[in-house]
């Protein structure tokens, strides 16, 4: 399927900062709760099943790449507002995307 570049444009893919990581224990399978920072756009909560590849003192401060304005989804107990980008690994497992820099501004928009 292809689509339209006005399209992709509707989607706000953004950097963020990871600055809270708790352990999801309400979901159904090994997840954190997370609150990302992205600058003006305000911090937004999320949940990931990271566990596999990332500690909570690995995450926190971590950029990462994030679409912010999809409809937020309900995730057991709390309502997710950006989902975090990542590919599968060899194993199954998500490894996140980043930007190589840290001295990208909270908030960049990705194209």
């Amino acid at each position: 399927m292809t689509i339209e570049y006005s399209d992709f444009e509707k989607v706000e893919i953004r950097v963020g900062k990871i600055i809270e990581v708790e352990d999801f224990k309400e979901a159904r399978n090994p997840s954190y709760k997370l609150k990302i920072d992205f600058g003006e756009f305000g911090i937004k909560k999320s949940a990931a099943q990271i566990t596999e590849n990332y500690t909570k003192e690995q995450l926190r401060g971590m950029f990462v790449i994030s679409t912010i304005n999809f409809k937020p989804k309900q995730i057991a107990n709390i309502m997710s507002e950006a989902l975090i980008m990542g590919v599968n690994d060899k194993k199954g497992n998500v490894t996140l995307l980043q930007p190589d820099s840290k001295n990208i501004a909270l908030g960049s928009r990705i194209y």
